[in-house]
């Protein structure tokens, strides 16, 4: 049997289990009510860290709405952030690493 979330009297909503499978789901960047959620806040007091640069994680202000960056939640909380968006079949062009001199003449030519 499958127990339901109980309801949060301060927050209004149900008490939610966010693991980092969860939260990772929720893709690049979530809105600030769901950040606030994933970090027991309610809206209110969230808007309020927003808006006085107190959040626990970066926020970036799109006209009035407000997004949070996946990457920055997951920092927060202690957990990993992949920084490279490429596979890893693929090297990105910041890995220098993978350019060697033979690649190129002694013209510095391709």
């Amino acid at each position: 049997m499958n127990a339901l979330p109980s309801h949060n009297a301060s927050t209004g909503h149900r008490d939610e289990v966010w693991t980092e499978d969860r939260i990772r789901a929720l893709g690049a960047v979530t809105d600030l009510p769901t950040a606030a959620r994933i970090f027991g806040l309610g809206r209110s007091l969230a808007y309020d860290l927003a808006r006085t640069d107190q959040f626990p994680a970066p926020v970036i202000r799109a006209g009035t709405r407000y997004r949070v960056p996946i990457p920055g939640i997951l920092t927060a909380l202690g957990l990993p952030t992949s920084s490279d968006l490429t596979s890893s079949a693929k090297r990105s062009v910041d890995h220098h690493d993978g350019i060697r001199p033979s690649d190129h003449d002694e013209r510095g030519e391709p």
